[in-house]
């Protein structure tokens, strides 16, 4: 829970998931191991139903190979999270800068039509009898 929790928030360094990998393999080992004692002191309570396995049959290693696994699944998973979160905040980046980009393009296409406005406002007109006089002399047929 700690680890999402980390992950969730933007974490990210590497560091500190290795550590908090670390954590859960030290708690996972410490769980087992009171389980087995509890399970070992139900064993010595009532005899058991069927026999016993014998030391070095391998399911020790059976049992720390499924936690190594265990705990490689947990290790990708948490890297795939926290690719999911950086691939979300660089849409959400993109998306803040397109929005952005939007509105000062809003902007400048607001300021060109003022500026046109203001040209047709101030432009100096001639009035059509000006051209009505030709503006040379007469030339010759």
């Amino acid at each position: 829970a700690l680890r999402v929790s980390y992950l969730r928030s933007g974490g990210c360094d590497p560091t500190i998931l290795d550590q908090l990998l670390h954590l859960q393999l030290e708690a996972t080992v410490l769980e087992k191991g009171t389980a087995g004692l509890r399970r070992g002191r139900q064993m010595a309570e009532a005899p058991p139903a069927v026999p016993a396995e014998t030391p070095g049959t391998g399911t020790h290693s059976l049992d720390a190979a499924l936690l190594a696994v265990e705990l490689e699944n947990r290790r990708l998973e948490d890297e795939l999270l926290a690719l999911k979160v950086r691939r979300e905040r660089r849409a959400d980046a993109g998306s803040r800068a397109a929005q952005r980009h939007r509105q000062e393009l809003a902007q400048l296409q607001a300021e060109v039509g003022m500026l046109r406005c203001h040209t047709e406002q101030t432009r100096p007109w001639l009035h059509p009898s000006v051209f009505a006089h030709p503006v040379g002399p007469p030339l010759p047929p």
